[in-house]
């Protein structure tokens, strides 16, 4: 496909991944090229989403996925000059985003959840996956990519003190979600979040001892979007800028 024409996104809004009906003719060539594109979202976040859908369907691919796996490989022949941009700064601060699309996938209804960790200004860690279990609210959804994203936090923070950089204040972590930015620091258990499971409250705990800031962000300023459900492409592009995924500067 080096001919092949550029796309500008990954993945229409329109188009859904189901679980179709004819399988694809040559599954190991599907694991293959999958299988590379999983080591491009290291240097890539703007194709984590896509990716991490197609990777769902190893077992069984069809040709409606390969579709979709060609899509990304015509949207890296668009970009293929795009680079992961690392700025040097003055702040040692860290602060993230998280989000969830609650009952996304329409084959399980798992929601699929993301956050992504800024060091200053350059993103250093970020993921997309779908949750482990179905859950009966967005609140319940929004939380557990809270505490997905709020332990990769701490984790960093505990790196960043052995490599005895400073850290002058709380992390902070941006969520999009009033339910679960409330929970996160309401010690009353709501009975609508009852079934939240208790493990994931290590969040209202780190919140209580001071260690994050846990920050209501709008959903339009909300950056982890890119990382859980198919946008618009005005909307991913604008995304993607704020990742400091950009093309080379003109000469």
């Amino acid at each position: 496909m080096t001919s092949c024409k550029p796309v500008d996104t990954l993945v229409s809004p329109s188009k859904v991944i189901l679980l179709p009906d004819h399988s694809f003719s040559d599954p190991t060539r599907f694991h293959q090229i999958v299988g590379a594109l999983q080591y491009l979202i290291f240097t890539s976040p703007d194709i984590c989403f896509v990716v991490n859908r197609v990777c769902q369907f190893m077992h069984a691919p069809t040709d409606s996925h390969w579709v979709v796996v060609k899509c990304i490989l015509r949207y890296l022949k668009g970009t293929a000059s795009y680079g992961f941009h690392i700025t040097r700064g003055s702040s040692f601060a860290l602060h993230g985003f998280t989000d969830a699309d609650w009952a996304g996938s329409i084959d399980d209804r798992k929601s699929t959840g993301g956050y992504l960790v800024f060091f200053g200004q350059t993103l250093i860690s970020w993921k997309s996956g779908k949750q482990r279990t179905v859950v009966r609210s967005s609140t319940e959804a929004e939380y557990k990519a809270l505490a997905d994203g709020t332990a990769k936090v701490i984790w960093l923070q505990y790196l960043l003190t052995d490599l005895q950089v400073p850290s002058l204040s709380a992390p902070t972590i941006w969520c999009d979600n009033l339910g679960a930015t409330y929970l996160s620091a309401n010690p009353i258990f709501h009975a609508r979040t009852k079934h939240v499971e208790v493990d994931y409250h290590f969040v209202r705990d780190r919140v209580a001892k001071k260690e994050i800031q846990i920050r209501f962000v709008p959903s339009r300023d909300q950056l982890v979007d890119v990382f859980t459900k198919p946008l618009p492409v005005a909307s991913f592009t604008a995304f993607r800028f704020k990742l400091r995924v950009d093309p080379p500067p003109s000469a």
